[in-house]
């Protein structure tokens, strides 16, 4: 018979465990709440939730081979290869625009995972720096597709266009 809850459950009765556990699973939601928000500001269906929860399951799964003394790199080959099903599906194609849609929210996804992967595995300053890039990117750059898109004509109107039309 078991007589102690810290052979049922690892590391319920060390503190510094569950403070471990605690800092980086919350920080994970966090990351991912950043992420998600700068959707949500873009009005995309992938958001807040979704992104909170893409880092916090992917920081739980490395979080989990980390403890067990399994093989991470595994863990880590089975997140990204997971988290391309969730990108697929925020991705479509509208047919009658001949325009493709979600891929940043796509890339944001992997990102989110790749930062939730991070921090499972408790390297903090990679991820905090890989925020600072990924927000830069999505917030700045945006700004600046917006300047650059309406001063040039879409790839499918140059080709569509005859040439003499095109060229002046």
């Amino acid at each position: 018979m078991v007589d102690s809850s810290s052979e049922i459950f690892v590391g319920l009765g060390d503190s510094t465990h569950i403070l471990r556990v605690l800092l980086r699973l919350g920080s994970a939601v966090i990351v991912g709440g950043i992420f998600g928000f700068e959707r949500e500001l873009e009005h995309k269906r992938a958001g807040l939730r979704t992104h909170m929860l893409v880092a916090l399951g992917a920081a739980l799964f490395t979080l989990i081979a980390a403890e067990m003394s399994a093989e991470v790199s595994r863990v880590i080959q089975g997140i990204a290869a997971g988290i391309g099903f969730i990108g697929a599906g925020t991705i479509f194609k509208l047919t009658e625009q001949q325009e493709v849609k979600g891929l940043t929210t796509a890339a944001c996804i992997w990102v989110t995972a790749a930062a939730g992967t991070a921090l499972g595995a408790g390297l903090f300053w990679p991820v905090i720096i890989a925020v600072l890039f990924a927000w830069t990117i999505m917030m700045t750059l945006h700004r600046l597709e917006h300047w650059i898109r309406p001063r040039s004509p879409t790839r499918i109107e140059s080709f569509e266009r005859p040439a003499r039309e095109r060229d002046g």
